[in-house]
């Protein structure tokens, strides 16, 4: 015990007489150790949120294309829309055996800049895997009247509130879009739920139906809806339908028909595969970055050696006094493997709030761009490895100039100044 508290003081007086130094060291191991956390835990939190976005959803039923681009457009509200399937598309498979729920999707509109989905009142009911709760005061929308409910972040970006009103935009821009003259009147407020949801304005889907300048191709021409008169089903058109399945093997069976028979529509099954499919097809660039971690720990790594060996001369008539007293070759080399690995340790430790500042920036950027939430305090393995990984490598680095200081000739250098 006496050694270990001999070793410690003798560390604790070197970093405190090298403070500049050791700052500037610890100060570079932690951006290393920062960078790597950071990118492994921000790949691994992309991945889960967005594999696991859908809202409770399984699969997405949209116009025959890109099933990426329909799972962006319908679950993540980005991208544009590869164009519309029939009402009927809608109600056959809504009365699928294979189908529990389907929830048809008209987008195209905006509110200054956040997207409007016209849906029905399903979308709000209980549903497995996803429960939307109303901020209190607030209530789901008539479906036969000019009202919407409001995403948590879309009401805060655009400061709707329960009784506010507002008039849809054409496309999704801030600002210069014409404005349609129908106007909407704010029924509710959803409670964060942390997913895309929470970007969108919700708007019945007649409504999207009716809104003056759309027009409906449902049924092969155009048709535009007049007030007060019925839309026939045959014109009718959506952007997407958001489906659950009794059973994987239900949606396996129908994602077959789909998409190998039917020639105006797919079927994107399951939503977090083809996620998946786009991480790893990004998957080279997250390796690029992992590379670039792994370069940056290393420069680190030489950063430790180098202010350890430079100040080895510094410190040879100390380290000739200590052996002069007692002190062996193994415990002078031991102490300086000890400051490596404390330098190390410490940058490790300063490493996690460098984390916390990256990881918190990329998290607002996500969520304002997606709506998905990522969390600053998710737990990853990484949080372990790192600390031991950097310390590994600090006493690696620290060998060179323990050995430099083991070395050390007494006699020469406790001999007097000219």
């Amino acid at each position: 015990m006496s050694l270990l508290r001999a070793v410690a003081l003798i560390v604790r007086r070197s970093l405190r007489q090298h403070l500049v130094s050791t700052s500037i060291t610890v100060l570079t191991t932690a951006l290393a150790a920062g960078l790597v956390l950071s990118v492994f835990s921000i790949h691994a939190q992309t991945y889960a949120a967005f594999a696991g976005g859908a809202g409770g959803f399984d699969a997405v039923l949209g116009a025959r294309g890109n099933q990426l681009q329909l799972v962006l457009n319908a679950v993540f509200h980005l991208e544009a829309s590869a164009g519309n399937i029939p009402w009927s598309a809608y109600e056959e498979v809504a009365a699928d055996p294979r189908v529990k729920l389907a929830i048809p999707y008209s987008m195209g509109d905006s509110v200054q800049g956040q997207r409007i989905v016209g849906t029905t009142t399903a979308m709000f009911e209980p549903r497995d895997g996803a429960r939307l709760e109303l901020q209190p005061g607030g209530r789901v929308f008539d479906p036969h009247r000019g009202e919407a409910v409001v995403g948590s972040y879309a009401a805060a970006a655009t400061g709707l509130t329960v009784g506010s009103t507002f008039h849809p935009a054409h496309g999704v821009v801030e600002h210069g879009a014409e404005s349609h003259a129908e106007e909407y009147v704010v029924t509710g407020v959803l409670a964060p739920t942390n997913t895309p949801i929470d970007r969108v304005v919700w708007i019945p889907i007649e409504g999207v139906f009716r809104m003056g300048g759309h027009v409906l191709r449902g049924a092969g021409e155009d048709f535009e809806a007049h007030p007060h008169e019925p839309i026939p089903d045959a014109h009718k058109e959506v952007s997407a339908v958001m489906l659950q399945f009794h059973s994987p093997m239900a949606g396996f069976s129908l994602e077959q028909e789909i998409n190998r028979e039917a020639t105006e529509a797919t079927l994107a099954f399951p939503v977090g595969r083809v996620i998946a499919e786009l991480f790893d097809a990004l998957g080279w660039a997250s390796r690029v970055l992992e590379l670039v971690a792994y370069l940056v720990v290393l420069i680190s790594t030489g950063a430790i050696l180098a202010a350890l060996y430079n100040t080895i001369n510094e410190r040879r008539r100390e380290i000739a006094i200590l052996r002069s007293l007692g002190a062996s070759r193994r415990f002078v080399f031991s102490v300086v493997i000890a400051e490596s690995s404390v330098i190390a340790l410490a940058g490790a430790v300063l490493g996690v709030g460098v984390h916390a500042v990256i990881l918190s920036v990329t998290a607002e950027v996500i969520r304002v761009r997606t709506g998905v939430v990522l969390d600053v305090f998710a737990f990853h393995s990484a949080y372990v490895w790192m600390p031991v990984g950097m310390v590994f490598l600090g006493a690696l680095a620290g060998v060179a100039p323990a050995a430099r200081a083991y070395a050390t000739d007494v006699a020469n250098h406790l001999r007097p100044h000219a």
